[in-house]
């Protein structure tokens, strides 16, 4: 079998892109990296797109290391771009579907939600009217954690104790999304990451730090989880991200004080830095083996590909 040629969409210079590509070239691949914005809707070419790399054929598969941010229209572009792959037959890990619903935390919740998944009592509305009767009903019992509906890395969460709180609708773009604060010891605060692959939970670790939001960018300190809680995690967090679709993700998980746990969120491009720091497996390494395993299965089982021609109408 010839070697596979995988595309890996990244935006400017990344470790973890620079990983994987080396963990694929080791394994055999060809790999050609480049941004999504690079990629164009072209009806010129046999398969109706141009990829820097490719001139006039298909990457075997693609791997979207990172969606840039940018206008409504560009967004919108890159992952049509990703919709496109996918509906020519090309596995894109993680697909537009997945990585639109990650980023989306009201969906995301209630995917997870509607999979039978522990999570906090989550609250989406717009306008602030909306969200001072959703403060009021439930402050009374306890705290309400605001997030940015679009958003990563900690960044524009706060803890909302009254309805005073509640910032501006131009603070929140008018989407106020609030969540159960589930009480947990500390400080010290921790919760927990799992990284999952092809259905496995290949990694994870406990972040700590002296703020309960614990991401590792404010200050929290990677550490290995305590063995006792290993298959609990790695089960919620493998069901967590196949409720959104996802070939790969990092699970956000936290413990509550009476020993439960409860699932935060889903990232469906997620750093690992972190993680790798205090795990043994190479988490790129389980990504390009993941992804290689698949495709040869996939050629293994496949009819004889045939050649993409985009539909031409018949002359009247």
């Amino acid at each position: 079998m010839r070697a596979p040629y995988v595309f890996i969409a990244n935006d400017g210079s990344d470790l973890r892109a620079n990983g994987l590509a080396g963990r694929l070239r080791r394994r055999g691949a060809m790999v050609a990296t480049a941004p999504l914005a690079a990629i164009a809707f072209d009806s010129d070419r046999p398969h109706g797109l141009a990829i820097p790399g490719f001139e006039h054929r298909l990457p075997d598969a693609v791997l979207v290391r990172s969606v840039a941010a940018g206008s409504f229209e560009a967004v919108t572009r890159r992952l049509g771009i990703l919709h496109a792959l996918s509906r020519l037959g090309v596995p894109v890990w993680n697909s537009a579907q997945a990585i639109e619903r990650c980023v989306d935390k009201s969906m995301t919740t209630f995917l997870m939600k509607t999979a039978g998944l522990p999570t906090p009592a989550t609250f989406v509305v717009e306008g602030r009217a909306a969200a001072e009767k959703i403060a009021t009903r439930e402050l009374a019992h306890g705290p309400l954690v605001l997030k940015p509906l679009f958003g990563a890395q900690g960044r524009g969460i706060r803890l909302i104790r009254n309805v005073e709180d509640l910032p501006g609708e131009d603070q929140v773009n008018g989407v106020y999304y609030l969540q159960r604060y589930v009480p947990r010891d500390g400080p010290p605060f921790r919760d927990f990451r799992v990284f999952v692959c092809a259905g496995r939970a290949v990694a994870m670790m406990s972040r700590r730090g002296a703020d309960w939001i614990t991401n590792v960018n404010r200050g929290a300190v990677p550490e290995p989880i305590p063995g006792q809680h290993e298959g609990e995690l790695a089960g919620l967090a493998i069901r967590a991200a196949d409720a959104v679709g996802a070939d790969f993700a990092g699970v956000d998980i936290v413990p509550a004080q009476d020993g439960s746990f409860s699932l935060l969120e889903v990232n469906s491009m997620p750093a690992w830095s972190g993680l790798q720091s205090v795990v043994a497996v190479n988490i790129a390494d389980s990504i390009a083996e993941a992804l290689l395993a698949f495709l040869s299965d996939r050629a293994a089982s496949a009819e004889p590909p045939r050649p993409y021609r985009l539909a031409v109408p018949a002359n009247s």
